[in-house]
């Protein structure tokens, strides 16, 4: 089993390099090249750092280990809190935390820890019917966040747009530039599928091999695909702090946070509750 276990590391290592060499920056590249807005580069570096949990709750679900999904998200949405605070301290950006918008973001993240927790706690079972309270949960959230960002940092992020719009000319609306970044990302999304699969059967080996409960499964997984986040958190920062605009850079990292941590908890784990509800 201890060529499980190199498996295991192995092919958790390519989906971290996947996602941060190419499926990350492909996607920003992507964003500046149409020249989207400030806020939503920030929702899609999210969503791209949240394929690693996508891919994980899909495997796990389709082996029936359920456990092992609410605790891979919560381990994950814990682990992307710390990396947050750590790349903010590290940058010492925290005076940021003064906008109002970004505190009561924090707040959302935290929401995103606590309510898996109390499902953990009160020993609530994660079925089908608790899909509709994720979903509404998933609006509003996101309703919270778009309107916090309209009253407290429309000028920031106005500022932002001029910025990336400066940095970017040559890049805009480039149709070729663009193709080949939406191929690169399509090459990105098959290989982490087929690692992913890989690593799913891996996983259900070592359980069975080892008789590793589900919960250290996920708690693993969580480790493992929140390295992600914390190469985003402290790229978005870096940037920016070398421009004199740190705001930005903390506005970038914390929407990037809260997207993938929703994500996590309302979208994949319900992708991951439907599944587990067909193959059962």
């Amino acid at each position: 089993m201890i060529y499980e276990f190199i498996k295991f590391i192995v092919y958790s290592g390519l989906i971290v390099a996947i996602s941060k060499y190419i499926l990350v920056s492909n996607l920003r590249k992507l964003a500046e090249n149409l020249s989207l807005k400030a806020k939503t580069v920030g929702d899609i570096a999210g969503a791209a750092t949240s394929v690693p949990e996508l891919l994980t709750i899909i495997i796990s679900s389709t082996k029936g280990m359920i456990s092992t999904s609410i605790y891979n998200i919560l381990s994950s949405n814990i682990i992307n809190f710390i990396q947050y605070m750590a790349s903010i301290i590290i940058n010492k950006n925290r005076r940021a935390f003064g906008n109002l918008a970004i505190r009561i973001d924090i707040i959302l993240v935290l929401l995103t820890i606590v309510i898996p927790i109390t499902l953990i706690w009160l020993n609530i079972e994660i079925s089908i019917y608790i899909i509709p309270i994720f979903i509404l949960l998933y609006l509003l959230f996101n309703l919270i966040n778009n309107n916090t960002h309209k009253l407290y940092l429309k000028k920031e992020e106005n500022k932002l747009e001029k910025q990336i719009e400066n940095e970017e000319k040559t890049e805009s609306g480039n149709t070729r530039k663009t193709l080949l970044y939406a191929l690169i990302l399509l090459i990105s999304g098959v290989l982490l599928f087929v690692v992913g699969d890989l690593l799913g059967q891996t996983i259900e080996n070592l359980a069975n091999g080892f008789n590793i409960s589900q919960t250290i499964i996920g708690i693993l997984l969580g480790i493992t695909t929140s390295i992600p986040e914390l190469i985003t958190f402290f790229e978005s920062q870096k940037h920016y702090n070398n421009q004199k605009n740190e705001i930005l850079g903390v506005v970038e990292a914390t929407n990037n946070l809260l997207t993938s941590n929703v994500l996590n908890l309302f979208i994949i784990e319900t992708i991951g509750i439907i599944i587990l509800a067909f193959v059962t």
